[in-house]
C-alpha cells in the first residue's frame, strides 16, 4: 500500500431528520474525483458516515488513505477507539444500542481494507476541499426537499 488518496467528505440534513446529501472528494495525485448523492429520510450523522462509506468504497485497490471530515462523530470514533469497544460489544455501547449500526459494520468493513488515518478538519473555516464537499452534499439534499 505505497499509494495514498485523499479523501475529503460532509453530510448534511436540511431539517435532520429530513433530506439529506453527502459529499465526496477524492484527491490523487492531480486527479480529482467529486461524487455526491441524497437520502429522502435521514440524519446529520447517517450523511457523514454515508459520505465516508462511498469515498472508501470508491477506491479500486488497497491504498493509504487520509480521510478528512468536519464530524467529531466519525473522526473520533478511530482516533478515540470507540469502534474497537462497539465492535467488543457486538457492535452496542455500554448504555444501550449504537445508532447507525449498519452504517459503522459497513464503514469499517471499507477501512479494514485499507490503510486509513482519520483527520479532523474544522467545518465551514474555509478548507477548500471541506467546503467543496459541503457545497455538493447540500446541493445533493436540496434535490429532493
Amino acid at each position: 500500500m505505497t499509494q495514498m488518496v485523499e479523501i475529503y467528505t460532509d453530510g448534511s440534513c436540511l431539517d435532520n431528520p429530513g433530506p439529506g446529501g453527502w459529499g465526496v472528494v477524492l484527491l490523487f495525485g492531480d486527479n480529482i474525483k467529486k461524487l455526491s448523492g441524497s437520502v429522502q429520510d435521514t440524519t446529520n450523522q447517517q450523511m457523514e458516515l454515508l459520505a465516508a462509506i462511498k469515498g472508501l468504497a470508491a477506491l479500486t485497490k488497497p491504498v493509504k488513505v487520509k480521510l478528512y471530515s468536519d464530524s467529531a462523530y466519525l473522526v473520533n470514533a478511530y482516533q478515540q477507539g470507540w469502534i474497537d469497544g462497539w465492535k467488543r460489544k457486538s457492535w452496542k455501547k455500554s448504555k444501550g444500542e449504537l445508532k447507525n449500526k449498519f452504517l459503522w459494520i459497513c464503514l469499517d468493513d471499507l477501512v479494514n481494507k485499507h490503510e486509513v488515518e482519520f483527520v479532523k478538519v474544522k467545518g465551514h473555516s474555509g478548507n477548500k476541499w471541506n467546503e467543496v464537499c459541503d457545497d455538493l452534499a447540500q446541493e445533493a439534499a436540496g434535490k429532493i426537499r
